[in-house]
């Protein structure tokens, strides 16, 4: 019988866990899991299945989450980089810098960062002005996105000092052939080249402290901005990354045209119907995923991931391949990924719920696949006026995304062809 509390998790509920416990919690939850869903199977098979039996299975799957989630959270609160001492101690210049930022922060003081922007010549301000953040906390941002963020942890990203970002590729290769060491060598054609653009589009954040806050020596300014910002970026960089229509945001891989995998062509993203509209197939349901991962070609697959939703998740755990085996598996250690099939799975709660036509499951390459662009300098202007008695710090970056290699990456289409 299944012990796991299904109460809501708050986050002050995650100090006293230890990962190896929660691990060892999820891992036992699996094995009821599968347990009681095998149990459910032979029921049917004989004619007898039970409304209570599909009930206890659907509690134990909310275990699973419960016990998932809260994996997720200890494993993130370990990969966010801490501002720590230890570090090696920044130039003359940059702490420099670092000093005037945090009495900007603290006080509203900005002669001294207007000084030290005139000096450094520093251009490219955003529309609404504000100063640089310190490049120590400015890579700290970065760093915590990646640990948040489950595309971004997955694609290529790339720094960029203006505002777009293009990368060209071949549309039509030079011809090649094999020819013998004394043979004539025939003259190639030169490559058909074109270009990709990804600019940067302008991502904010608002944090709000109060003036005691703002006076209190003990804070460290910079953790305290950094992890104020991080999870607001993380959720608007996850939707667009995924969805982003391209407006005045990074274009998302399920906003490119698509097309049957057996019809595609470069500039659209394949797709492989499960056979029923909305819903996996009734018979041999988890065959399409073993196809989408066919549909790839060699050379993406060996890195490639799957990503959908838990509430994806939750509709395969019940699939088995031809040997009997769940193709979902939890994660082998506990700082680890679930995996599907074999190959890792992310989390990406953007990802679509299924319905029909949905594109709720994404398999690929995305490092080949999906490439963001971080525009250097993440900027913050401080408010005191507009909601007193707090001060509003409006924090801005400028990044990009899209589709890279439309080859990388193929869906699942929840619909009949």
């Amino acid at each position: 019988m299944t012990t796991f509390d299904h109460a809501p998790e708050t986050k002050a509920g995650f100090a006293g866990d230890d990962a190896q416990q929660v691990f060892d919690a999820l891992m036992r939850a699996f094995e009821d899991y599968k347990a009681e869903n095998d149990a459910r199977l032979k029921a049917i098979e004989t004619g007898k299945g039970d409304v209570l039996a599909e009930e206890k299975l659907a509690r134990i799957d909310a275990a699973l989450d419960h016990q998932q989630r809260r994996l997720d959270e200890l494993a993130l609160k370990a990969a966010r980089p801490q501002l720590a001492a230890e570090r090696p101690q920044p130039a003359a210049d940059q702490r420099e810098h670092k000093s005037a930022f945090e009495a900007y922060v603290r006080t509203g003081e900005a002669a001294s960062l207007r000084r030290l922007e005139t000096k450094a010549l520093s251009a490219g301000s955003a529309p609404d002005g504000g100063y640089l953040v310190p490049t120590e906390l400015e890579h700290t941002i970065s760093s915590r996105l990646a640990a948040i963020s489950p595309i971004r942890s997955l694609s290529t990203v790339r720094e960029i000092s203006g505002g777009v970002y293009k990368k060209p590729f071949v549309t039509a290769g030079p011809a090649t052939g094999w020819v013998g060491e004394g043979d004539a060598r025939p003259q190639t054609n030169a490559p058909s080249l074109d270009a990709l653009s990804f600019p940067a589009m302008e991502l904010y954040a608002m944090p709000a402290a109060t003036a005691t806050l703002l006076d209190d020596s003990a804070v460290n300014i910079d953790d305290w901005l950094a992890g104020e910002i991080d999870q607001a970026f993380a959720e608007q960089e996850g939707i667009a990354f995924v969805s982003g229509d391209g407006v005045s945001k990074p274009k998302g891989f399920l906003a490119v045209p698509t097309a049957a995998n057996s019809a595609w062509s470069w500039g659209k993203l394949g797709t492989i119907s499960t056979g029923a509209a909305g819903a996996f197939a009734a018979t041999a349901p988890g065959d399409v995923l073993i196809d989408v991962i066919y549909a790839l070609r060699p050379g993406y697959r060996q890195n490639a991931s799957f990503v959908m939703n838990r509430r994806t998740q939750a509709a395969i755990r019940k699939f088995k391949d031809s040997s009997g085996a769940y193709l979902w598996q939890p994660p082998v250690t506990a700082g680890g990924r679930a995996s599907l099939a074999g190959f890792p799975l992310a989390d990406a709660e953007d990802m679509p719920d299924i319905a029909a036509n949905s594109l709720s499951i994404a398999f690929g390459d995305f490092r080949r696949g999906y490439l963001i662009v971080d525009r250097q300098g993440v900027r913050v202007l401080r408010d005191p006026y507009s909601s007193k008695p707090y001060v509003l710090f409006y924090t801005t970056k400028r990044v990009g995304g899209g589709v890279q290699d439309f080859d990388a990456i193929k869906l699942v289409k929840f619909a009949a062809s």
